[in-house]
């Protein structure tokens, strides 16, 4: 594939054109009279020249490598589609992503808030526990006060903790989530090889846990979806919700909702978790 010179330079003066300094940390200045970022500057957000960044938007530059795609990607703070289009006005069709997305779209962040009555998480490929709304913070845990590592649901589910025996918060398929989370965990190993993390946290389940270790090794990566689960809540006791899962495939990311029957004691349950939030009654202060 031969490179769209004049596309391409389009592109990159339209997408430096709508970052601001402060955006990037830079001072704005007096005298500022381009919109956006000068040229220099996007050159040096990116660790390339000005004199090659220049040739690039006057459709005069070579061909531009791999690693200078992801560094302009990177300077210009480009989406994924953005990312794929660099590369295609470049003749280098895009690889696949470095590794799984952790940002959260403003709109699934408003729908979370906008769930009063469930609790809803967003996770990523790995797993991570991306975003959350208050319902799910008192349900499950506080995520806000954990380190983003122990934000992992299968770190967790297979290598703890598990406090007075619960197994992932005492939820009554742990063990059914244990081997779908493995399966799907080795089908998003597949799409991210090159990620650190993936290897990291594939390599950390491989050493500490046996259970997944097997179920690794049967290299399954079907899993069946959950409909229904029971939260065993060391203050109000067993909440027993509904399961929905939502696709966000352009952020590979998943939208779990947790609701109640209506009029059940789970419903008044969550309804007493709302009021209480994360605070643990349970314990003396």
């Amino acid at each position: 594939m031969g490179v769209d010179r004049r596309e391409l330079a389009a592109f990159l003066r339209s997408r430096r054109e709508r970052i601001t300094p402060a955006d990037v940390g830079l001072p704005t200045g007096p005298r500022r009279r381009t919109p956006g970022l000068r040229r220099e500057e996007a050159a040096q957000l990116a660790f390339i020249s000005t004199e090659y960044y220049t040739r690039l938007e006057q459709a005069r530059g070579p061909r531009p490598s791999r690693e200078v795609l992801a560094q302009l990607a990177r300077a210009l703070r480009l989406s994924d589609a953005e990312r794929d289009h660099l590369h295609h006005l470049a003749g280098a069709p895009p690889g696949p992503p470095p590794g799984p997305s952790r940002e959260v779209r403003q709109s699934i962040l408003d729908l979370l808030r906008r769930l009063p009555q469930a609790a809803a998480i967003v996770t990523s490929a790995t797993f991570e526990v991306i975003a959350w709304n208050d319902l799910a913070a008192a349900l499950m845990e506080d995520f806000s006060a954990l380190p983003r590592r122990d934000r992992n649901l299968v770190r967790r589910v297979f290598l703890g903790p598990h406090p007075q025996g619960r197994r992932l918060y005492g939820v009554s398929d742990a063990d059914a989530f244990a081997r779908n989370s493995a399966q799907r965990l080795r089908a998003a190993a597949a799409r991210y090889p090159d990620d650190p993390e993936m290897n990291e946290l594939v390599g950390d389940l491989l050493s500490g846990s046996e259970e997944f270790t097997r179920l690794w090794a049967s290299h399954d990566v079907r899993a069946e979806p959950t409909l229904c689960k029971t939260f065993q809540h060391p203050v109000v006791g067993p909440v027993t919700v509904n399961c929905d899962v939502l696709d966000v495939t352009d952020r590979d990311q998943q939208v779990v909702i947790y609701t109640a029957a209506p009029g059940s004691p789970s419903e008044e349950a969550l309804r007493l978790l709302s009021v209480i939030g994360t605070q643990r009654m349970d314990v003396a202060n």
